[in-house]
């Protein structure tokens, strides 16, 4: 099965002359001699994008995934093929509707019949690896229900088992295999497919995000139900929406481009910073647009696979780092990427400087509107790995789904300033961020971990201290430790307590920030701040 498997794929190969790629003068010299013979076939006509994307799809959906995947790294596959590569369609052929219902069945527990007033046996949307009926609860409410493809598991441990073989063949053999990290970004690519083959864990991620947008104008996401949903099946509200590319229907009802445009960012930029959990896969295919209010147009989105999500410091560096560029800041920027440890703290400062500079003065030599928010993060992740930054998936995520957003919404209205949206938005969040309330919220959050662990901290110092001392002595160097240590730390360690457990109980009451702090904390905490004076 493998070796047929291996021999489909060298004909495509062949066919569409992917030997091209590859630096023959780089090959050993019995491999060379081997390639010889794809000289008999016709020279390409196509450009090599377009025969690597024609091959992903003669190779099957696996494929035709994974070549979204390469799409979705322009920090290591080239622009022209990125460009090519994010075409690919994902329509492939339903399977059988009574295998379908068997599915939902088995999962369930129950017949269909049961389950639902009616079922359409019809297709709603067939993907490779799912596939989608529209049905009836008992109810009478409207719904999609969601089915992995069966067997599909066992095809994609063979197929990414021979990508793998294939990538750790071209790293060892080609200079472009070694600098693109294939054997990295199949790994990655194994992680991201088997997620998307649990729809549980889709369903968690699309009940989060309509969390997040409960009261929202500007995007609705349709509601899971529970009591249907398990890994293997998904039950979601049906929507009723049209196409996000589909232009000729939002022109005919007379949508503000504009304001759609300016949403889609403002959306962005809200999942990223002030929510930390974006949708990562907002491709047309996944975004329709409510246009009841064509003044207020609502975006809709579905299929929540992928979701993205950065670290604290990741969110304030990416923050600042954008201010930065657009304020032409170069030499900050080259030390927020130190400070945030996206390249390694012995970079020089200056060299950096200067290579982030001529990436970004050329394109501010463009009117503002025209500058690409997407890719300006792109070619300047790309010039930081010069550095040795390794990206970081999440970040990777995040730049690709700008590049979907700013392309979508330069699609919709050509004369989009992402900046003019993004800037204020950015700088306001900079601001909230340092103010008290958000302190407070830290304090509320983890204020009951860090008195958890303030008893520890004299002990910890002691042994710290005991350690210090034990290393000097066998150097035979001399401590200058005052007399009768433990019994200092110990008198320190009473207060600390003493402090921590009047705050531990203060806060527990103390669930609004109020004057009502309890007599018994305040003792205790002075009691604590007597015994500290006093020794």
């Amino acid at each position: 099965m493998k070796i047929n498997r291996l021999t489909t794929i060298i004909g495509v190969c062949i066919r569409y002359r992917l030997d091209t790629f590859i630096k023959k003068g780089k090959l050993p010299y019995r491999l060379r001699m081997l390639l010889l013979f794809t000289k008999i076939f016709p020279k390409a006509k196509k450009t090599r994008g377009e025969r690597l994307r024609c091959a992903l799809e003669s190779l099957g959906p696996i494929f035709v995934k994974f070549g979204q995947l390469l799409s979705t790294r322009p920090d290591l596959i080239p622009p022209d093929i990125c460009s090519e590569l994010s075409r690919l369609q994902d329509d492939v052929p339903p399977f059988d509707n009574e295998v379908f219902m068997s599915i939902v069945e088995e999962a369930l527990g129950k017949k269909i019949s049961d389950l639902f007033l009616s079922f359409d046996r019809q297709p709603l949307a067939s993907a490779s690896v799912a596939q989608v009926h529209s049905a009836v609860l008992p109810n009478g409410e409207k719904v999609v229900v969601k089915v992995i493809r069966p067997g599909i598991e066992r095809i994609i441990e063979q197929d990414i088992e021979l990508m793998l073989s294939i990538a750790k063949w071209l790293e060892n053999n080609t200079l472009d295999g070694r600098r693109m990290k294939l054997t990295e970004i199949v790994s990655d690519y194994k992680i991201t497919i088997f997620d998307e083959l649990n729809l549980q864990r889709e369903a968690a991620n699309a009940s989060m995000l309509r969390r997040n947008f409960q009261d929202s104008t500007m995007l609705y996401v349709p509601s899971i139900y529970w009591e249907h949903t398990n890994q293997k099946v998904m039950v979601m509200e049906r929507i009723y929406a049209a196409p996000v590319t589909d232009i000729a229907t939002l022109r005919k009802h007379d949508v503000d481009f504009k304001i759609l445009a300016e949403r889609g960012v403002e959306i962005f930029f809200m999942q990223v910073f002030e929510h930390n959990f974006f949708h990562a896969d907002m491709h047309p295919g996944n975004i329709f647009v409510d246009y009841s209010k064509p003044k207020e147009p609502k975006y809709l989105a579905i299929d929540c696979a992928i979701i993205g999500t950065l670290s604290d410091a990741d969110q304030y560096y990416l923050a600042r780092n954008l201010l930065a560029i657009f304020r032409r800041d170069y030499k900050q920027v080259a030390e927020l990427h130190i400070l945030s440890g996206w390249v390694p703290e012995e970079t020089n400062v200056g060299d950096f400087t200067a290579a982030i500079r001529s990436v970004c003065e050329p394109i501010f030599g463009l009117p503002l509107k025209e500058i690409s928010f997407g890719y300006l993060l792109v070619s300047l992740f790309q010039t930081a790995r010069r550095f040795d930054m390794e990206v970081q998936p999440s970040l990777v995520l995040l730049q690709k789904t700008l590049l979907n957003i700013e392309g979508l919404g330069r699609q919709l209205y050509p004369d989009l300033d992402l900046w003019e949206t993004a800037h204020p938005f950015l700088e306001r969040w900079l601001k909230n961020r340092f103010k008290p309330k958000a302190f407070i919220e830290k304090l509320k959050r983890y204020g009951p971990e860090w008195l958890e662990q303030l008893p520890q901290i004299p002990q910890m110092i002691f042994q710290n201290l005991e350690n210090i001392q034990k290393n000097n002595k066998k150097s035979g160097e001399l401590v200058p430790i005052k007399s009768k240590p433990k019994k200092f730390v110990f008198y320190r360690w009473i207060g600390f307590t003493f402090i921590g457990g009047g705050l531990s109980l203060g806060f527990s009451d103390w669930v609004e920030i109020t004057n009502n702090i309890p007599q018994n904390s305040l003792l205790l905490v002075g009691i604590g701040l007597l015994i500290l004076l006093l020794k």
